[in-house]
């Protein structure tokens, strides 16, 4: 039986070329490690079941960022704590503050600016290809990134966001 291909690379060069995407993308929307490891295989086993065609290697990585994003959306529906936590912060995925890595600041905004701005500073799309991604009009996504990029200017601390 032959292997199945995936924008001309196997199941196994995908894994390996896209883990970090798939995986920041995980824990940025889920602020936590072991649920962004569980939606992060879920990623590649639905790749792996579906096998859908790709036209190129971008339009294949595209489809893992939006699966990514489905995946931690229905856990973060799935999987609404019972109990309230009594201080979040205590227990909250924390990044080192690291002047080239804006993760430890994206992990402090909403969900909705979190995922256009790791999108637009981490995977370098465009306007335009963030909103085919997450699914929203040009427009919206124009709005979330300028205040994602004022809420983000506030906790990074300067202007050269």
């Amino acid at each position: 039986m032959a292997e199945a291909m995936y924008a001309g690379l196997t199941y196994e060069q995908v894994v390996r070329k896209y883990t970090q995407t798939v995986g920041s993308v995980c824990v940025v929307r889920l602020k936590n490690w072991a649920d962004a490891e569980d939606c992060f295989q879920n990623v590649f086993t639905r790749l792996y079941t579906k096998s859908p065609d790709f036209k190129d290697e971008e339009h294949l990585k595209a489809w893992l960022i939006r699966v990514s994003i489905n995946e931690c959306n229905n856990y973060l529906r799935d999987n609404k704590p019972l109990l309230p936590l009594l201080d979040a912060k205590e227990t909250a995925l924390e990044f080192p503050h690291d002047e080239l890595d804006i993760s430890w600041a994206l992990l402090q905004l909403e969900p909705k600016y979190r995922n256009v701005l790791y999108l637009y500073y981490k995977e370098r799309y465009k306007i335009d290809e963030i909103a085919y991604i997450v699914d929203k009009p040009v427009c919206t996504v124009k709005t979330l990134l300028r205040r994602g990029k004022e809420k983000l200017r506030k906790i990074y601390g300067g202007d050269d966001v």
